[in-house]
């Protein structure tokens, strides 16, 4: 009996075999791809700290990489309105606050989000009236933040509990364009702002600075606006999302590397979006007080989740294991000589 050629077929459905194996572990998991999605829906705010999306859809930067995607986008003013948003499926995509993204995190038990980049750090700030000259200054104020349990929202209510003014400070939540015409009105003697609402309450209200959130963080650097996607589009769709991330990398990469035009194209995306641009002194003030980032600096994620509880926005610490997928976002800067963003285990459960 000739051996040889079943022993060849025996070897050839080994390598075929072995080949399979390969694919399986070495790629990635691409289960339940659906290819390329016929649209993809962005969130973002009109806001300096989402300069990134500003300038991204302002360039034609998302729409280049998209290809025949259709590209739909949205703002909103707060970050729990975009949670929502995302958690009933009418987005996709995000640039949003790290407050609000654990916390669609935690609604959904970890299961319906996913962090794929950051997008900004810093661009936050304490502001007051010009009589008050210290924390303790503010007990019996109103201080604003833009909605509950948002960003700033946490942060304040945060910094007031380690203070001891818990219930001493009256905390109200007002959208960041009320703001401004409350504190000349007098009606609220301080702000916890977003850039570049705390830059307008100092140039157009008489405001000033009594605290920048960045030196509450070691080494200056907290994720103010961060990048979150529905993890079934994230599944479903992952060249999508990809080319999504390599929109906003050339974005970020652009305006570090041209910072005046930047700063003009951030400007004309918000007089789009708001029908008022910004002036030259505020613009720069606000530009100053940010860095863009891809680093979604996810050490603080753990932190960020205790301080809502500190805070008294959450019951319970949010479990954040698992939250963040950077294989995408890696990807894209890996094959562009980038280094790699660190998820400090927060991509393991």
């Amino acid at each position: 009996m000739n051996l040889k050629p079943a022993l060849a077929v025996a070897l050839i459905a080994l390598t075929a075999l072995s080949g399979c194996s390969r694919r399986v572990t070495d790629e990635p998991a691409t289960v339940g791809s659906k290819g390329a999605a016929t649209e993809v829906r962005l969130g973002y705010f009109p806001n300096v700290t989402h300069a990134a999306a500003l300038i991204g859809v302002e360039k034609g930067l998302f729409t280049k990489e998209l290809g025949s995607t259709k590209l739909t986008t949205q703002t909103f003013n707060a970050g729990p309105d975009e949670v929502n948003a995302l958690l009933g499926e009418s987005l996709d995509i995000a640039y949003i606050g790290s407050g609000p993204a654990i916390n669609a995190y935690a609604k959904s038990k970890g299961e319906a989000v996913k962090l794929i980049a950051g997008a900004t750090s810093g661009g936050a700030q304490l502001v007051v009236k010009p009589g008050i000259n210290s924390v303790e200054d503010l007990k019996g104020k109103i201080v604003a933040t833009p909605q509950l349990a948002n960003t700033q929202d946490v942060s304040l209510k945060k910094y007031l509990a380690e203070k001891n003014l818990t219930g001493q400070v009256t905390v109200q939540n007002v959208e960041n364009a009320a703001s401004l015409d409350l504190f000349k009105k007098g009606d609220i003697q301080a702000a916890w702002a977003p850039q570049p609402w705390s830059a307008r309450l100092v140039a157009e209200a008489g405001a000033k600075v009594l605290l920048d959130e960045n030196t509450l963080w070691d080494g200056g650097a907290f994720p103010t606006t961060v990048v979150i996607v529905r993890t079934k589009f994230l599944q479903e769709h992952p060249e999508t999302v990809e080319a999504v991330l390599k929109g906003h990398v050339a974005a970020i990469d652009w305006a570090n590397a041209n910072s005046d035009e930047a700063k003009k194209s951030v400007n004309a995306a918000l007089e789009k979006l708001t029908s008022k641009k910004l002036g030259d002194k505020v613009l720069d003030a606000a530009w100053d007080n940010i860095e863009l980032t891809t680093d979604a600096q996810a050490k603080h994620f753990p932190q960020l989740a205790k301080d809502a509880v500190t805070a008294g926005v959450a019951k319970e610490a949010a479990n954040v294991a698992g939250y963040a997928d950077f294989t995408l976002l890696n990807k894209v800067l890996q094959a562009q000589g980038k280094p790699q963003v660190q998820a400090a285990g927060l991509d393991q459960k």
